[in-house]
């Protein structure tokens, strides 16, 4: 349920693959997704997507009943993707909720088809959010915007992400875009770009 491609040498596209139910998340794709990002250390630049017209909706509602929603998996996936040595590039073919948007906020980039949304109702759903998650967020849009997703569980477009910091690109084609952007980075020596990456954190 997770796809790997490298359209072209240096550049990975992991895909979320499961269209049929929004793309929602279950542990064993969680782990695999972990893997895979893990496994792909030498990739110069690492894009996230997902099949069809949603990112992800999140957990799984049958898994999150059992236990999913506070698994540490969410967690493990994050950091993962925070780990990378590579430029990592969220390409948003849609709307992307709950714990999806961890791997989200852990990405350098974030591109936007302009019918995405972006929403976390984990005030409504009783749980809380993954540890890592509010922090990256503030970092991005500041903490009254984040308590404006987090406990007002506002639907955000991705015209008002654009504006707030949250997407950095509104784009019809997030996967072409994002690979013009990561010409440069596919071009540089590894190295150089785990150093200029160090330097912006």
């Amino acid at each position: 349920m997770i796809g790997r491609s490298s359209p072209v040498d240096g550049l990975t596209v992991l895909t979320l693959e499961r269209p049929e139910k929004a793309n929602a998340l279950t542990g064993p794709m969680l782990e695999a997704l972990r893997d895979a990002i893990r496994a792909e250390s030498a990739a110069r630049c690492l894009v996230l997507t997902g099949a069809g017209r949603v990112f992800s909706a999140g957990a799984d509602l049958e898994a999150a009943r059992a236990g999913l929603a506070t698994s540490p998996l969410w967690e493990e996936v994050s950091a993962a993707v925070a780990d990378h040595p590579g430029l990592t590039i969220a390409a948003l073919n849609g709307t992307a909720a709950g714990g999806a948007l961890g791997m989200v906020l852990a990405c350098d980039l974030r591109l936007a088809v302009p019918g995405a949304k972006v929403f976390y109702p984990v005030a409504r759903l009783g749980f809380l959010p993954q540890p890592s998650d509010p922090q990256r967020m503030r970092a991005l849009i500041g903490p009254a915007r984040t308590r404006l997703i987090l406990l007002g569980g506002a639907r955000i477009t991705a015209q008002e992400a654009l504006a707030f910091g949250l997407v950095d690109r509104i784009t019809e084609d997030p996967l072409a875009a994002a690979q013009e952007i990561a010409a440069d980075a596919l071009a540089a020596d590894p190295a150089h770009m785990a150093a200029i990456k160090a330097m912006c954190d």
